[in-house]
């Protein structure tokens, strides 16, 4: 999800409604003999909004378990996930008047800003890598079909050598040998610097397959760098979920021991 135009509403939607929140706090701290506290009722009203904020942001997996529901479009959800979230960190804070009593409250805040963080690392990995994946990997392919694709080329290189023209027999098997012990294992982390020594050892005649065989590696490596880049634009995923899920989990036992005791 790049961060673009689109944005500009929620933007300042968000930054509007923090404001109007400020100034409610300081009023409230300013004005409040016993200071802003998550129980009086401009704390609890902070406090419902914030989680209600959480629990609509944290609604994106749910929508994502069911792709063919039309509730909404996707972009306007991650666009609510994202810009709701954020918004919510103030909030929560506000609820709390910025002291944490007592061991639950402490965990939900250390929870809730590892999970802000890591969703707005998240958010710089999906603004900024697809671009780096579209200078870095021109021929870009289909993350799924990845493994397919390197069969497919590990068969047209055995199908280049098998299949490669040789004036004599000495130099096919060369070709063979060549191939087998030193370019084939590197198909999976293949070395551009191999194929030039390659080229003064073996007859010309076989230069265009060499070509062929370095193009091969060239996707492979392309191939390679897809797949780092897919990783490091998903693995803050593997934090942010997980915590994400035990944050509103635990937030909702804070709220009804409050509510009860």
């Amino acid at each position: 999800m790049r961060i673009d135009a689109t944005h500009r509403p929620w933007l300042l939607w968000s930054v509007t409604a923090l404001a109007v929140a400020t100034l409610i706090y300081m009023l409230l701290a300013v004005r409040s003999l016993e200071g802003p506290r998550g129980g009086n009722a401009m704390g609890l009203a902070f406090g419902i909004a914030g989680y209600g904020m959480m629990l609509f942001a944290g609604l994106l997996g749910v929508r994502k378990k069911f792709p063919t529901v039309r509730i909404g479009r996707a972009q306007t959800w991650m666009r609510s996930h994202l810009w709701l979230g954020l918004l919510s960190f103030p909030l929560i804070l506000f609820h709390s008047g910025f002291a944490f009593r007592g061991p639950l409250t402490a965990i939900l805040m250390v929870l809730f800003v590892i999970v802000a963080a890591s969703g707005v690392i998240g958010a710089a990995f999906q603004h900024y890598l697809p671009t780096v994946m579209t200078t870095q990997v021109p021929l870009e392919t289909i993350y799924e079909e990845i493994p397919h694709v390197r069969e497919q080329l590990l068969e047209e290189a055995d199908h280049l050598v098998e299949a490669a023209p040789a004036a004599t027999a000495a130099d096919k098997a060369r070709l063979r040998e060549v191939y087998h012990a030193q370019i084939r294992p590197h198909l999976e982390q293949p070395s551009a610097e191999m194929f030039p020594p390659l080229r003064a050892s073996l007859p010309a005649t076989l230069h265009p397959v060499l070509d062929d065989l370095e193009d091969i590696c060239k996707e492979q490596r392309q191939l390679s760098r897809q797949v780092r880049l897919y990783q490091w634009m998903h693995a803050w995923l593997l934090v942010h979920v997980p915590l994400s899920i035990l944050l509103l989990v635990l937030g909702g036992v804070h709220a009804i021991m409050a509510l009860r005791y």
